[in-house]
C-alpha cells in the first residue's frame, strides 16, 4: 500500500527540487558541531545545506554565523575541531582548520523575509559557498504563514544571487 507524503513533505520536496534545478545543490545533513541547531544547541538536529559551486574562483576556508541579522566570523574557527567535525567544516584532508576571516563581518543577510529568519551559518571553501538553514521551516505553515509556492523560485534566485555576491566580495577582499 502506497503512502502519500504529507503536505509539508510535498512542499519541501518542491523547494529542494527547485533548488537543485537552480544549481544550489540542496542536502539534508546533521547539524555541524559549530552551528546552533535545534533548541539553540550546537550540533543538534538536522539542517538544509544549500551549496553553490563557482567556476574560476578560489576562496579561503572560513565560516560565518548569523548574529542579529548579520554575518559574524565563527569564533571557534581557529580552535581544534574534533575529527567528526572536520568533514562537516569542509576540510577536505582533515588537516586545514578554517581561518577567521572578516571579509563579510557585519554584512547583513539581505535575503527574502521568508528565508532570513531560518538561516544559521555560511561555510566558504575552495570554489564553493554553502549556506545552512532550516529549509523545512520555510515550508511549514506554523513558521512561515505567508508561504506561497509561486514564490519559491524567486526566493531561491535571490538566495543564489546573494551567495554569488558574498563569494565575489570574499574574493575581492582576498586580493586586496
Amino acid at each position: 500500500m502506497a503512502l502519500k507524503p504529507s503536505g509539508i513533505d510535498q512542499r519541501l520536496d518542491h523547494l529542494r527540487m527547485t533548488a537543485r534545478r537552480l544549481q544550489l545543490n540542496p542536502k539534508l545533513i546533521a547539524c555541524p558541531d559549530w552551528i546552533r541547531g535545534k533548541d539553540n544547541e550546537y550540533g543538534r538536529g538536522m539542517l538544509g545545506q544549500y551549496g553553490l559551486v563557482l567556476d574560476n574562483v578560489k576562496l579561503p576556508l572560513t565560516r560565518y554565523q548569523v548574529i542579529d541579522g548579520c554575518w559574524r566570523p565563527d569564533s571557534n574557527a581557529n580552535s581544534n575541531a574534533n575529527p567528526a567535525d572536520k568533514n562537516a567544516s569542509g576540510s577536505s584532508n582533515g588537516n586545514t582548520p578554517p581561518q577567521t576571516n572578516f571579509s563579510l563581518d557585519k554584512v547583513p543577510l539581505a535575503l527574502p523575509a521568508s528565508i532570513e529568519p531560518f538561516v544559521k551559518a555560511l561555510l566558504i571553501k575552495s570554489n564553493s559557498i554553502v549556506i545552512y538553514w532550516e529549509d523545512i521551516a520555510y515550508v511549514r505553515p506554523v513558521t512561515n504563514p505567508n508561504y506561497q509556492q509561486k514564490m519559491i523560485e524567486a526566493d531561491l534566485l535571490v538566495l543564489k544571487a546573494q551567495l554569488e555576491a558574498w563569494a565575489l566580495q570574499m574574493q575581492k577582499n582576498r586580493k586586496n
